[in-house]
């Protein structure tokens, strides 16, 4: 089989961010505030070109009931916060004050804050707050990988037909080959258990760090 993926350089990357819908200022400042003021965590913060993804994507399905785990500094949130129909809005789920705080500033300043929900506390739990019958038009799970197992079983029974589940990381550096820790090895495991998921359709795009979509059947 020809691959017909292109390796990715710094150059052929900003190309494609440049043609694509580009960050706005609101955008921009946060993604250089975060990899400013938390170099350390900063590669948690998703690509510029999958906030427009997320951004389209929630345009697309004309989402109103949107669930993203994992927020960090807000970037991905903010981007489908603003792809939101009439009336929606974003549940997220995180652990950090920290990391949020950043996240909540951002959006008060893009107008959205009336638009998002945060919830602190572990995901796999405050999830089950979460009316239990297929609703949701759209998920978003871009948090601690040994949790994406258990996150996948809350959210797929609760999306509705015709609804999308996006994952993020799941190719892990291209680790997924040769897992290296308990992070690794479990992003494996997640990527078995969505493609023999029969109530799902599956496609995994080498999108930054892999980009998994799932559609409801």
């Amino acid at each position: 089989m020809t691959v017909k993926t292109l390796p990715m350089n710094d150059e052929l990357h900003s190309y494609v961010v440049t043609h694509g819908t580009p960050p706005d200022e609101i955008m921009q400042d946060l993604i250089e505030e975060t990899e400013r003021s938390l170099p350390g965590n900063a590669q948690m913060q998703v690509a510029p070109e999958q906030a427009a993804f997320l951004a389209l994507l929630t345009k697309l399905v004309g989402a109103r009931h949107v669930v993203e785990v994992g927020t960090f500094t807000g970037l991905s949130s903010l981007a489908m916060a603003r792809g939101l129909a009439e009336g929606g809005r974003v549940v997220c789920f995180d652990i950090s004050d920290e990391f949020t705080s950043v996240a909540r500033r951002y959006w008060e300043r893009a107008g959205v804050s009336d638009r998002i929900d945060l919830r602190i506390g572990p995901a796999a739990e405050r999830l089950r707050e979460l009316p239990a019958e297929p609703h949701l038009d759209l998920s978003f799970i871009d948090a601690d990988k040994t949790g994406y197992p258990a996150y996948w079983a809350e959210l797929v029974p609760r999306t509705r037909p015709g609804g999308l589940i996006v994952v993020d990381n799941v190719l892990r550096d291209g680790r997924v080959l040769a897992p290296q820790d308990a992070s690794d090895k479990a992003i494996v495991e997640f990527n078995d258990i969505a493609v023999r998921d029969e109530r799902v359709d599956v496609v995994m795009l080498p999108i930054a760090d892999g980009l998994t979509l799932a559609r409801r059947r």
